[in-house]
């Protein structure tokens, strides 16, 4: 491996952590196109790759949310135990998609997480216990999500506490990370069959820099704007989503 994969690989690795330790989710929704279009792995290989980096970045910024007290942990433990059904069943139906399929399934999440992520969060309002049956809902889809998509959720958990619930923002996120974490582990020993056909030279090296990132934007998240940090995701995922439909539709 040359020098200029390794930096590109350290560049992707820091820019993922980045966005998992300043929003709190979004981690997959970036490693995986950037395996499939900037190092040339399959969709399939490149969403069980993205597990593993999204798990370890996850759980790193994960530290600093919890000693501040910012997980619901008994929150994030049922939506990931009630979505296992879905996130191991995922997992297995995952390799038997065709490339099309999930590529196209993953551009148009992006295009729903996008449009999630621009949705004001609610302020002033008294935080509301989330019922059994959202929890059952929200279980079910995240779970289904991580299993085919490789995608651990975040995107669609947060929105739910903040809007439906009004779980503050911080809060939200940090549960967010404990969710992503928990979901992402498991889909990978659910995909245990592929581990062999995988490089894990470069998903080693992003996972390395998400790391160090993600530590390092988690202690500074509360300090920066979160409306700008969202808008600007939000456009960015719609740019990937839009590329992805062309490359698979288009130009292939």
């Amino acid at each position: 491996m040359d020098i200029s994969t390794i930096s590109l690989a350290l560049l992707a690795g820091a820019f993922v952590g980045a966005v998992l330790g300043l929003i709190g989710a979004g981690g997959s929704m970036l490693t995986v196109p950037i395996l499939i279009y900037l190092f040339g792995f399959s969709p399939v290989n490149a969403t069980t790759a993205s597990l593993v980096v999204v798990f370890l970045a996850a759980a790193s910024g994960l530290v600093a949310k919890i000693k501040s007290g910012a997980v619901q942990v008994k929150i994030a433990l049922a939506i990931w135990a009630l979505g296992l059904a879905t996130n191991l069943g995922g997992a297995i139906i995952a390799r038997h998609l065709s490339d099309a399929f999930i590529v196209t399934g993953f551009a148009f999440i992006l295009v729903a997480a996008g449009t999630s992520m621009l949705r004001a969060p609610v302020s002033g309002m008294a935080e509301k216990k989330i019922t059994p049956i959202a929890l059952l809902l929200l279980s079910l889809v995240i779970g289904a999500l991580t299993g085919i998509f490789g995608i651990g959720g975040g995107f669609l958990a947060i929105p739910v506490l903040v809007i439906f619930f009004h779980t503050p923002q911080v809060k939200a996120a940090g549960t967010s990370l404990l969710i992503i974490a928990i979901n992402c582990l498991t889909a990978l020993l659910g995909r245990q069959a592929i581990w062999g056909e995988i490089n894990w030279t470069i998903p080693a090296i992003i996972a390395i820099s998400a790391i160090a990132v993600s530590i390092l934007s988690s202690h500074h998240a509360a300090k920066l704007p979160g409306k700008t940090l969202r808008q600007g995701f939000a456009g960015l995922l719609f740019v990937i989503a839009m590329f992805t439909l062309i490359e698979t539709w288009i130009i292939a």
